[in-house]
């Protein structure tokens, strides 16, 4: 079996090997592909993962490659986690919310829809070279941000290739609570046991729900949670919004909340998080480089990203092992939330096995939520539009509909400067 993985120059590929090594018992890899466009660094990312295997005694072929095409063939899974512009992209991003008065983020607000412009179109090449020379049924498993707005993407101009959307943001939800719950309870309590019951979008979800053996056990960390946000001094949430709606916010609703709070935050960048990965990298890769180096190092846990070789090869196992498990992913609506729109893709727990990826029935999240909700899944539907089409006037209404996003007055500025700036990336938008 053959996985390719795009993006295989990144920072996070050797903990990627890793689960993958973890798993050969259950999921029989014979070939990985890191397939990347800038050969250096995936000679020096890949070569460490080439000896993160040797070291495990070579159970898997690991090739390398800058071959978009030759990195499909023949692949049953295929997975992305590139950055279209590499991380000066990412921190243009930040700065164009940041010189704009607005937030400078790399997934949401303006950053996120830079990065969502840049990243469709490359998403979308990579799904046609799935259908013409991947195994039938291959799946593209995306991690790429924005991973939902990516997702709504393939799902509306790729629906023939199987496709899902992940995030590491549920399992670390996942893994708090259940530290609450075992300092509860007084024990160990193996995660597999547990499920976390979260609807939204991606970066914009509600955690709702906490089942242990299938027992709701909600309530009692809801109990403990607001009384812990009491006892803190300046506490995540403020807790009378925690009582009220008895959910715990994805910490990126932060960003819609308490916009003032991030806005004055910017103001004492240099350096804004994307400066401080690119040092993170640049010491990362140092290591990554050293010959003698054959397992990942600690520093690896400054990048971010907990879990994600966790989240991205449980959900391969649980596929190709048929094992119904319930995972939260980023997928169509289908039906799952009667009320809402079937083709919109929402971040929902679904049933993961070999018919692929089944969203489970859910009830709809309150109205202060899915008002919110209901903007910003505007905004993801024109982007997209804009991103596929090159088109100016709805990349514009994707500004305007954002709650993040310029005033009417300051659109089209912004909008000028977001082209401009990501010119490089964006030919679609400049043609003739």
């Amino acid at each position: 079996m053959k996985v390719a993985v795009f993006g295989g120059g990144s920072t996070y590929t050797p903990e990627l090997i890793v689960g993958f090594l973890d798993r050969v018992q259950s999921f029989p890899l014979t070939e990985l592909w890191l397939m990347d466009i800038d050969a250096q660094r995936l000679e020096i990312v890949g070569g460490f993962a080439q000896r993160i295997v040797a070291a495990r005694g070579q159970p898997f072929k690991l090739v390398l490659t800058t071959d978009a095409r030759q990195a499909v063939r023949d692949a049953s899974y295929v997975t992305t986690q590139l950055r279209v512009g590499q991380m000066l992209a990412r921190r243009n991003d930040e700065y164009l919310g940041h010189r704009h008065g607005l937030i400078g983020q790399e997934t949401t607000g303006v950053g996120g829809m830079a990065k969502a412009l840049r990243t469709i179109p490359v998403i979308l090449d990579i799904a046609e070279h799935m259908r013409r020379t991947a195994r039938p049924g291959a799946m593209l498993v995306n991690f790429t941000n924005p991973a939902g707005l990516v997702t709504q993407a393939l799902k509306q101009y790729a629906p023939d290739v199987p496709s899902v959307g992940v995030c590491n943001v549920p399992i670390t939800a996942k893994m708090k609570f259940l530290e609450a719950l075992e300092q509860y309870l007084g024990q160990s309590i193996d995660p597999s046991r547990t499920e976390l019951k979260t609807l939204g979008l991606n970066h914009l979800s509600w955690h709702r729900g906490f089942t242990l053996d299938g027992e709701d056990v909600w309530p009692r960390l809801m109990e403990g949670y607001i009384a812990r946000l009491k006892a803190e001094e300046a506490p995540e949430w403020d807790p009378r919004l925690i009582e009220i709606l008895r959910m715990v916010p994805n910490y990126y609703l932060n960003y819609f909340y308490d916009t003032p709070h991030k806005l004055a935050a910017q103001e004492s960048w240099p350096p804004s998080r994307a400066d401080e990965v690119i040092e993170v990298e640049k010491d990362l890769l140092r290591q990554y480089a050293d010959p003698h180096l054959q397992e990942p190092p600690a520093d690896l846990m400054k990048r971010g990203g907990a879990y994600y070789s966790t989240v991205a090869t449980q959900l391969l196992n649980a596929h190709y092992n048929d094992l119904g498990e319930t995972h939260i992913v980023n997928t169509s609506n289908n039906g799952a939330v009667k009320e809402w729109p079937a083709d919109w893709v929402l971040e929902m727990p679904a049933r993961v096995g070999r018919d692929g990826i089944q969203p489970l029935p859910a009830e709809p999240l309150p109205p202060i939520c899915f008002g919110l909700i209901a903007q910003v899944k505007t905004y993801e539907l024109l982007t997209v539009e804009a991103a596929v089409h090159g088109d100016r006037d709805a990349a514009y209404q994707a500004l305007l509909a954002h709650p993040l996003g310029p005033k009417i007055g300051q659109v089209q500025a912004v909008l000028d400067d977001m082209l401009e700036t990501n010119r490089a990336f964006l030919p679609r938008f400049w043609q003739g």
